[in-house]
């Protein structure tokens, strides 16, 4: 015998479940563009709740604090540039896999510009939301990161140099395409910049970044 009620019970579950995922990643899209735009100090739930077009008390019902919800946003924004350096892993290709992180993080400065400009006020006010997850998430994965290329070297497969401050340069030019978009479209005759130059743009960024690890005689890509 078929149990109907056991059915329509699951089916109810399972929309509500969308909708909450639904609702959550208006939010966190909401909070994401607010806290880029006026700091943690200018935003407010108010206006996060207004931005995703949902009533105030829909925002507290989810995240019972603006802190709660920040600290969302930073570590999904981290989680997304975590896995954007999946590809520099020790058994893979040096040059591509740092191309294929360049390459992932200009495709994030364009289509999430606002996580890392709340990145960046953040780090700018001197952390003063998120410095334990610098203290630990962050210097964690740095340090692996670092592990990674350090191995690089010992194999000989890319030039000797400064693990850590690769990291920071690649960090510092891809980021800058999101934190200074204002900058790079007034420069750029008052227009953003277009398909084909964002191809230009990678495969300049790859060749600058790149021309400092490659082996002499490598073909960067």
């Amino acid at each position: 015998m078929v149990d109907v009620k056991s059915d329509v019970n699951k089916t109810t579950r399972g929309i509500q479940s969308r909708n909450r995922e639904e609702v959550t990643a208006r939010i966190l899209a909401a909070a994401e563009k607010v806290f880029a735009e006026f700091g943690y100090a200018g935003a407010s739930i108010s206006r996060i709740a207004a931005s995703a077009g949902i009533p105030k008390s829909n925002v507290v019902y989810y995240f019972e604090t603006k802190e709660a919800l920040y600290r969302r946003v930073v570590g999904e924004i981290f989680d997304i540039w975590r896995a954007a350096a999946d590809s520099i892993s020790e058994d893979n290709d040096p040059i591509h896999a740092l191309g294929e992180y360049i390459d992932t993080k200009l495709d994030l400065a364009r289509t999430r510009p606002y996580g890392s400009k709340v990145w960046a006020n953040e780090i700018i006010q001197r952390a003063p939301i998120v410095q334990d997850y610098l203290e630990d998430e962050l210097r964690s994965w740095t340090e692996n990161r670092i592990a990674v290329i350090e191995a690089w070297i010992r194999k000989g497969q890319i030039r000797p140099i400064s693990a850590r401050h690769l990291l920071y340069a690649i960090w510092a030019t891809t980021q800058h395409y999101a934190d200074f978009t204002h900058q790079i479209t007034t420069l750029n005759d008052g227009v953003e910049l277009t398909d084909a130059q964002w191809g230009d743009t990678k495969s300049a960024v790859k060749d600058l970044l790149l021309c400092g690890v490659a082996l002499p005689g490598r073909n960067r890509i």
